[in-house]
């Protein structure tokens, strides 16, 4: 999915003769802490509302606040991995997307994106969810997926997580099949280790409910 597929029509861009009182409001109301401004319709940047807290004249415009803004953005097709890094990079609640001239398009939030993945990946699809460990070295997502094949069964869909300081990694495994015991041998006679198994019934309650939970956090 790209970016320019993301794109929420929820949140409107600030204008440069806007307030920092009407940034706040805006802010207020549409439950994110950035917005982006725009001059003459050309993208200025990004504005966060801890940086209009800092300001004392809140009546003034944007233009006469700030001097420069940072300028997070991607470009309409950059993929939505691309944007989820950028969202964590630049630690923002909004990010702004361009076409190649730098025009801007519109805008996605945390929360569009988080509701678009729930809705378009394998979440909320019947089956039940393996996390196997491995060394770094021995990680082959063919050999994962001849495994679970041969148990007469398939991946949906996958997430690695490693880090710096070990030497190994955790595949997180979504399978379309409830009964994992087999899978689960079979990982084990190859040496994986199998750090955590949810049956069907598990994850629908409860990955459900934590997830409505985050959706609701996220509206106030």
């Amino acid at each position: 999915m790209r970016a320019i597929e993301l794109i929420t029509e929820e949140i409107p861009p600030l204008t440069h003769t806007d307030t920092g009182e009407n940034a706040l409001r805006w802010m207020d109301e549409l439950k994110v802490s950035h917005l982006p401004v725009l001059k003459n319709g050309n993208f200025v940047g990004v504005l966060s509302e801890a940086d209009v807290l800092d300001k004392m004249h809140l009546d003034e415009k944007l233009d006469k606040l700030f001097d420069h803004l940072p300028r997070p953005y991607v470009f309409a097709n950059a993929h939505i991995y691309e944007v989820l890094a950028k969202i964590s990079e630049h630690r923002v609640s909004v990010l702004p997307v361009l076409d190649e001239n730098e025009k801007y398009l519109g805008c996605t939030s945390v929360y569009h994106l988080l509701t678009v993945i729930a809705n378009t990946g394998s979440i909320r699809e019947s089956g039940g969810i393996l996390v196997v460990e491995m060394n770094a070295v021995d990680y082959s997502m063919a050999q994962i997926g001849q495994i679970v094949e041969s148990n007469n069964a398939k991946i949906l869909s996958s997430y690695i997580m490693s880090s710096v300081d070990s030497t190994k990694v955790e595949v997180t495994l979504k399978i379309n099949q409830i009964e994992l015991s087999s899978i689960i041998r079979t990982f084990e006679r190859y040496d994986y280790v199998v750090k955590a198994a949810f049956q069907k019934s598990e994850v629908d309650d409860d990955m459900q409910q934590r997830f409505d939970a985050l959706m609701n956090f996220m509206k106030f």
